[in-house]
């Protein structure tokens, strides 16, 4: 028996590299209306598919620095850089995240925290 428990758009690739040996943790992550991610990195990438709600991603990655995603929208997180995700709306906001992580690092460093990959 199969059984779909998420499926996101995504407009372009998706390219995902992480030199071994890894980790790979999933992860449902609810924010509550207000509330966010804080700033943070990653030393791996991570793929979320937002279940439901809206969440504003805030990273150098987007042209006008901010891309808000909707449920059905997927997001790919890379290494190295500062990022925040945040609920501007009214209801909660749910994300379903696969994170692939070299293996003994953790999922996320908070700021400030060494936001560079190869550290």
């Amino acid at each position: 028996m199969i059984k779909e428990i998420a499926q996101g758009k995504q407009s372009g690739a998706v390219n995902v590299k992480v030199d071994g040996p890894v980790q790979v943790n999933f992860r449902e992550i609810t924010l509550p209306p207000g509330a966010s991610t804080g700033k943070h990195c990653h030393y791996g990438q991570l793929i979320g598919v937002v279940k439901s709600g809206v969440f504003t991603h805030t990273a150098p990655i987007y042209p006008r620095g901010e891309h808000v995603y909707k449920a059905g929208d997927s997001l790919v997180e890379g290494s190295g850089y500062l990022h925040e995700g945040r609920n501007e709306g009214k209801k909660d906001v749910v994300l379903w995240v696969t994170y692939v992580t070299p293996k003994g690092k953790p999922l996320a460093v908070p700021e400030p925290g060494p936001c560079d990959a190869d550290r």
